[in-house]
């Protein structure tokens, strides 16, 4: 069995010309945190397995993903670097291959052009698609969101995870919209679901608020990987403590 990998994730926005990594609650009221390159750098320093850059700027404001900053990390990160937001065809996900990413991660696009799934895959290999998806409850049902969580699609999440997985993703990166920044915990349910009926890595995100949360989503919710900002970027854990706690819990992680 594969070992379970910690992701630090880093949502980027651009403030006064300035690159940002920013924390919201529910894809909302963002607040810059810290500068992009230094926080990689420190999370490779304490063992993260991967990190994760997600543009969430990009697709609403109709511009390409942070090239420039994606190959500064690169330079000073040696592990696999996940970058989303404004990818929009096999170009743009070959430039940012070009230029230290391992993998693209695809949401919007993949929404509007499924075709673009397969070209990915087919192109760099499967392992280097991933598929994002931001999960919203709409009258009990778990509905996709896209353009950064702002656009309901009629699509239930499970059935779009299924899709992907057919179409050619590598991974789904499967966020929670109604527990991201709220720090009490993952959507087990959704995630179990998702993990249960796919044959990919399944990799959950919104809402971790302490190490039991990271344990019980890997447990519980059959996550491959889980994701984390807040409690990385506030200093509410390292990620050597994480790896620490959820080896006590008999855990299988890297170290």
């Amino acid at each position: 069995m594969l070992k379970k990998r910690i992701i630090p994730c880093l949502d980027c926005i651009t403030i006064n010309k300035e690159i940002k990594v920013v924390k919201g609650r529910n894809f909302r009221n963002l607040r810059p945190i810290n500068n992009p390159v230094k926080l990689a750098e420190k999370y490779y320093l304490q063992g993260a397995d991967e990190l994760c850059f997600l543009d969430i700027g990009a697709t609403v404001e109709s511009r390409k993903t942070m090239v420039s900053m994606i190959k500064k990390v690169s330079k000073k990160v040696f592990i696999p670097l996940t970058v989303g937001g404004g990818i929009k065809t096999l170009e743009d996900a070959e430039k940012l291959f070009k230029n230290g990413a391992d993998k693209v991660a695809i949401n919007t696009a993949a929404i509007e052009n499924p075709a673009l799934i397969a070209e990915i895959s087919n192109q760099f290999g499967k392992q280097a698609c991933v598929v994002a998806i931001d999960s919203k409850k709409v009258n009990g049902l778990n509905k996709v969101f896209s353009m950064a969580g702002t656009k309901e699609i009629e699509l239930l999440t499970e059935n779009w995870a299924k899709q992907v997985e057919r179409l050619g993703a590598g991974e789904i990166l499967l966020t929670s919209i109604d527990q991201d920044g709220t720090k009490q915990g993952y959507d087990i349910e959704l995630t179990r679901k998702i993990s249960e009926n796919s044959r990919i890595p399944i990799i959950a995100s919104g809402g971790c608020g302490s190490l039991q949360d990271m344990a019980e989503i890997i447990q519980k919710g059959k996550a491959d990987a889980v994701l984390a900002a807040s409690i990385f970027h506030y200093d509410n854990y390292s990620i050597k403590e994480v790896k620490k706690y959820l080896k006590s819990k008999n855990i299988d992680v890297r170290f």
